[in-house]
């Protein structure tokens, strides 16, 4: 923190769903004025795409990363409780986001001082309610809280986390990449071997002018010669997923996946008969849109693909996984055709689901 800091502990507190820049401005002047600052954030119930991990992952990347004299806390019931109980406090969970100000500043004074033992000397808000509920904390507390109220108007940076809610897309200047990345819609193309996904791939990112992520397993396949064991899958499984996240920091307005841990998932059944649970549960993972392209070109053998008929098998296994996230609601789309053909689909799609902005 900066030396000669005005106070001994700040304090930030908010939803932070979705953490933006205005936090982070807010969070950064706070800091600048205080020997230590502990940032909290609770929602009740979690608001879409921000939940406590991936806050609390947010608030790591963007805050604490660039200054470790920030304590950061995304809290939600289990966590409390657990807190509660290992200080020997009766657990009170969070009130609900639509309660009353003067029912959060309670509990905020009541949860700093018997849970957390923290005392703030100061409040850091954008909000109107700041030097309410510094008085509040105050007066549970027993000793004065300040209130230090930053760009209410909001003329810093003129946005809050409602606005990016309604339209992460539109509004993502305002988002770091770290927390952009958790909101880039995701399609995912599947299918058998010689289906045209890689072409695809290529040419759907080229339209969509964004990013696309390549099939890692092929590429490890290739460094070892054509030689992976079981305990393989799952380390491709991850380091796809690994790939996938650090190219949605630079999505445009979309990203595009060659693969997903469902195909590894596959390449497990078929090449040794079975899947370790932590496979299966990485094949779980959503995408925005599911693309499965229909076999109706050509088998092109290039000296790592089997056949035409195991392509036809990886299709019927596709088509049921396909169907069975339909059924649970998610979106699948069925291409074929030419490449042009092809993306012209993916794109319609897009659109109708209202993914289709630039």
């Amino acid at each position: 923190m900066t030396a000669g800091a005005r106070f001994r502990q700040g304090l930030v507190v908010g939803k932070f769903s979705p953490l933006h820049r205005g936090h982070e401005w807010l969070v950064r002047q706070a800091a600048s004025a205080c020997e230590r600052l502990l940032v909290l954030s609770y929602s009740q119930p979690a608001l879409p795409g921000c939940d406590t991990a991936t806050r609390a992952r947010w608030m790591s990347a963007c805050l604490t990363r660039a200054n470790p004299g920030i304590d950061c806390l995304a809290l939600d019931d289990t966590e409390m409780q657990a807190r509660c109980a290992e200080r020997g406090v009766p657990w009170q969970p969070l009130p609900l986001n639509e309660a009353a100000d003067e029912v959060h500043q309670r509990y905020l004074g009541w949860m700093l001082r018997e849970v957390l033992e923290v005392t703030p000397d100061a409040l850091f808000t954008s909000e109107l309610w700041g030097p309410t509920c510094a008085q509040t904390l105050a007066q549970v507390a027993g000793r004065p809280v300040y209130s230090v109220q930053v760009d209410v108007a909001r003329q810093h940076v003129p946005i809050s986390a409602t606005r990016i809610r309604h339209d992460p897309q539109a509004h993502r200047v305002w988002l770091s990449p770290a927390v952009w990345a958790d909101f880039v819609p995701r399609v995912v193309l599947l299918g058998g071997e010689s289906s045209g996904k890689t072409t695809l791939a290529r040419a759907l990112a080229e339209a969509l002018q964004t990013e696309w992520v390549p099939e890692y397993g092929r590429e490890l396949w290739e460094r070892r010669g054509g030689h992976l064991d079981a305990a393989d899958l799952q380390f491709i499984a991850e380091e796809q997923v690994r790939r996938e996240d650090r190219a949605a920091t630079r999505a445009r307005a979309h990203l595009v996946c060659d693969t997903s841990p469902l195909t590894t998932l596959g390449y497990s059944l078929w090449l040794f008969g079975q899947a370790p649970a932590a496979l299966q549960a990485l094949a779980e993972r959503r995408y925005a849109l599911h693309v499965l392209c229909a076999p109706d070109m050509p088998f092109e053998q290039d000296g790592t693909r089997r056949d035409a008929a195991f392509r036809d098998q990886q299709h019927r296994w596709y088509l049921e996984r396909c169907a069975a996230l339909q059924a649970q609601g998610h979106a699948v789309c069925h291409v074929r055709g030419s490449v042009a053909q092809r993306v012209a689909c993916v794109q319609a799609v897009l659109a109708a689901q209202g993914l289709g902005k630039q």
